[in-house]
């Protein structure tokens, strides 16, 4: 049975606020609106893959049912952002109870882990990269452990059936999109670390698997046969089990990994961090996610400024939501991890979370906001005052996160949703393949560093332990309790923002989800401000700096994937800068 962390929170009552649109044209897309509310829908990085929850939605399948199928072609046609070898977050909404239910599918660090493996002779941090590629980056793959915990109350097919679709593109092939095939020699590195990954990806002439070409997986196919002989079991334990292990192993040159580290791997159900936005109620992921919290601080600390009487677009609005996410991503640092080790004295993780969402915190912080200037190092605030606590602290984190990922959401039938966001971390995770897949890198994501200026930090490596992610699936909800919002996105550290994006352009205003997710895309991960490359106006970058903002101009490919309710129907959404589709079926009525 999987682990269930109670968690409870307090709630926050949340501004409104707006950002304006831009579009981008150059990446087809799916979207359409369903007058009858019979539908199913399926929205994913990949056609592919959203076919297939859509075969699965046809045939009589549920959400979960439909996030198996999706998970497991994501994992063959996408193999760069997520897959069997990673982790995921699932937020579900049950229509038969009316409960929201969140599911973490996070990796965890092996027995074997230290605060310092990530750390060189002198005590100094390893290169980023240097470390996705060490080995020492594998966490226990946990995705379709979690799939099948949640299956198992929720599913109703088996999984052969859940699996077919995958199986029969790894057996008879499928097309390399351009995406991947631009992403393999991004780093130079897939070629380098595993042969098994270079054979793979590349083709006998030593280049990358070209658009267009059909790419077979006969390991992939195995893997998927033994998954749905023994869902739980089939991945972490016999023969698959044992490739990941000596894989790992084999990289590292040492015994970093081994099947007492699979075979302990449990997913955990956790209480949704949920908090009203307007006359919606936003539900997200908590820790060891940040995103919830991140979010609604987001929006909390808006509320207490003046965004909402600034015009849209301008540089006013700009300058105000950078200042809140800099000074939400500077708690995020210091407070958020594996719920399992935020203690400060006597404050778990329910006390911590209660803290940094408390009103009065979030308007004493909001009070450093200055509408003419920008802040110029936000740090961390101290919400124990407001619990009349005298505790010691966290020292603040700067663990990166790679900008992959994939996300998928899922209306059945009879109303279930599910809001996926899925992982191997970086870009082909670790570079390393078991059994026809990637395995993640997923403990790049805990802190380098275990000690700052002589305090622990919260996200530090340690045995068992699950990294800190952004990873923010989302379902929200309106006045009366209808679910009426699904989606998430990829983004590494950047996923917070790119969800924040998009629900306020639907919520603030009255945007289709559509052009929500084509207006640029701007956050500030660690302090300094990222503005979408070729999409977010020149001139207002400007202004923005000479308000002392840092700017930076990047490409930020976010990949929004997912439904809004609207008074005509459910609505689709897909981001135009992935090449994934968003779809509606209104099924036909006797």
């Amino acid at each position: 049975m999987m682990r269930r962390s109670p968690l409870a929170f307090a709630t926050l009552m949340i501004a409104s606020f707006g950002l304006a649109a831009c579009t981008n044209e150059d990446k087809p897309q799916e979207t359409s609106i369903a007058d009858n509310p019979t539908i199913y829908a399926v929205a994913s990085a990949h056609p592919d893959a959203t076919n297939a929850g859509l075969e699965i939605l046809a045939n009589g399948g549920n959400a979960v049912d439909a996030a198996i199928a999706v998970q497991a072609v994501l994992g063959l046609v996408e193999p760069q952002s997520s897959g069997l070898g990673g982790g995921a977050f699932m937020m579900l909404y049950d229509p038969k109870t009316g409960e929201i239910h969140s599911f973490d599918g996070r990796e965890t660090a092996p027995a074997s882990a230290t605060p310092d493996m990530f750390l060189n002779d002198d005590g100094t941090p390893m290169p980023f990269r240097q470390a996705v590629i060490s080995g020492k980056s594998v966490g226990v793959p946990s995705a379709i452990a979690m799939l099948a915990e949640v299956h198992a109350q929720y599913g109703s097919k088996e999984w052969g059936t859940l699996l077919a679709p995958a199986r029969k593109l790894a057996d008879e092939g499928f097309i390399v999109n351009e995406r991947m095939s631009m992403l393999i020699p991004r780093y130079n590195l897939l070629d380098k670390v595993d042969p098994d990954a270079a054979a793979y990806f590349f083709d006998e002439a030593g280049n990358p698997r070209a658009p267009g070409s059909v790419l077979k997986n006969p390991a992939y196919v195995k893997t998927l046969d033994a998954l749905a002989a023994d869902p739980r079991h089939g991945l972490l334990s016999g023969e698959i089990g044992q490739s990941i292990v000596d894989k790992v192993n084999q990289i590292t040159g040492e015994p970093t990994m081994t099947m007492e580290d699979l075979a302990n791997y449990q997913p955990v159900e956790r209480d949704p961090v949920c908090r009203p936005y307007r006359n919606y109620k936003v539900c997200s992921m908590g820790p060891p996610s940040s995103g919830a919290v991140t979010l609604l601080q987001i929006l909390g600390l808006l509320e207490q400024t003046d965004f909402a009487q600034a015009e849209p677009n301008s540089v006013e609005a700009w300058h105000l939501y950078l200042e809140a996410v800099r000074l939400a991503y500077a708690d995020r640092a210091l407070y958020l991890a594996d719920p399992d080790y935020m203690q400060l004295g006597n404050l778990g993780a329910p006390e911590i979370i209660n803290g940094l969402l408390d009103r009065d915190y979030l308007g004493e912080r909001a009070t450093l906001i200055d509408p003419s200037k920008a802040i110029p190092s936000p740090q961390p605030g101290d919400f124990r005052a407001e619990l009349g606590q005298d505790l010691p602290r966290f020292a603040a984190d700067r663990s990166p996160e790679a900008v992959s990922t994939s996300h998928m959401s899922i209306i059945d039938a009879d109303g279930m949703i599910v809001s996926m966001t899925t992982t191997v971390e970086d870009l082909f995770g670790s570079h390393a393949m078991a059994s026809g897949f990637i395995l993640n890198n997923q403990l790049t994501d805990f802190s380098f560093l275990p000690m700052r200026d002589g305090h622990k930090v919260a996200n530090a490596v340690a045995p068992g332990k699950r990294p800190r992610s952004s990873m923010s699936p989302i379902i929200v909800f309106n006045e009366t309790g209808e679910p009426v919002m699904a989606f998430g996105s990829p983004g590494g550290s950047r996923i917070i923002t790119y969800v924040a994006k998009t629900l306020i352009g639907v919520v603030d205003w009255n945007m289709d989800l559509q052009s929500a997710i084509d207006m640029a895309n701007i956050g500030a991960p660690y302090g300094t401000a990222l503005v979408e490359e070729n999409v977010f106006s020149q001139e207002s970058a400007n202004q923005l700096r000479q308000m002392g903002h840092e700017i930076i101009f990047r490409e930020m490919t976010s990949g929004v994937y997912g439904f809004v309710k609207t008074e005509k129907g459910w609505q689709s959404g897909a981001d135009r800068r992935k090449p994934g589709t968003a779809i509606i079926v209104t099924q036909k009525t006797d």
